[in-house]
């Protein structure tokens, strides 16, 4: 198993964040609070690195639980929190906007997450981006941004996806077919790696939805009835290939 919380300083309120990148951030203009949560496979290393950015409800613990299966596969996984700087509530409605404008703060804070993981010493060098949601959308606008490998997960494609998408390391995309707030989204980017010549391997899951490949349901009690009329919530059947789909992508782009 991995070592997950070893040194955790756990502020309390829910927040399942073990570090503290707010210096860094700070000196390199980025938000003033920045945590995020590091998971460690077991021995000394060194490992590939991860960069995980979680869904649009934020770091929880179904993003504890994905960066954790990622450390038990051998990566050192850093899922920073970019809601760190007052919370969803805050938080949400900027980083949006800096995904749909391809820059912004929150490019600033995820460039400082992969800095410390690189300069942590306790990695080879080789660094993957994964992403959920709203951080398929970032892991999607970091592929040509010097990572080894992206691994996006139901992500919308940037407004100009051929600049964006230009040189952009090697791909592998999870959708489900039920997704509703993404349809026909898999084939839309299959077809733009495809023009651009970026190594790519898409894959539309036909019983899955959004969010997938989470093990629980989340969001407001309220709204889970809506929530699964848009096709969103977990896929047992679809989501072990799905995860195999990217551990063997990583294991090839960053153990290989």
């Amino acid at each position: 198993m991995p070592r997950t919380n070893a040194g955790r300083d756990d502020p309390g309120n829910g927040d399942p964040s073990n570090v503290d990148l707010s210096r860094a951030s700070i000196a390199a203009g980025g938000s003033p609070v920045l945590r995020g949560y590091l998971a460690a496979p077991e021995g000394d290393g060194p490992f590939p690195a991860v960069l995980m950015i979680h869904e649009a409800f934020g770091l929880n613990d179904i993003t504890v639980r994905h960066a954790d299966r990622m450390a038990a596969a051998g990566y050192l996984t850093l899922a920073v929190d970019l809601f760190s700087d007052g919370g969803a509530r805050r938080c949400l409605v900027s980083t949006m906007r800096a995904l749909a404008a391809a820059k912004g703060r929150a490019f600033t804070d995820l460039a400082t997450a992969r800095a410390w993981l690189l300069e942590s010493g306790r990695t080879t060098g080789k660094i993957g981006v994964i992403g959920f949601c709203m951080g398929g959308g970032f892991a999607l606008l970091l592929a040509n941004d010097g990572f080894d490998a992206a691994a996006v997960n139901y992500g919308r494609r940037p407004k100009d996806p051929e600049a964006a998408l230009s040189g952009a390391c090697p791909i592998v995309a999870n959708f489900g077919g039920k997704d509703r707030t993404l349809p026909g989204e898999a084939a839309k980017l299959a077809s733009v790696l495809d023009q651009l010549g970026v190594d790519h391997d898409i894959k539309e899951f036909p019983t899955a939805g959004h969010a997938f490949l989470n093990d629980a349901e989340e969001g407001p009690r309220l709204l889970r009835p809506l929530i699964r009329v848009l096709g969103i919530g977990p896929d047992p059947q679809s989501a072990p290939e799905a995860w195999q789909r990217i551990e063997d992508h990583f294991a090839k782009h960053l153990l290989g």
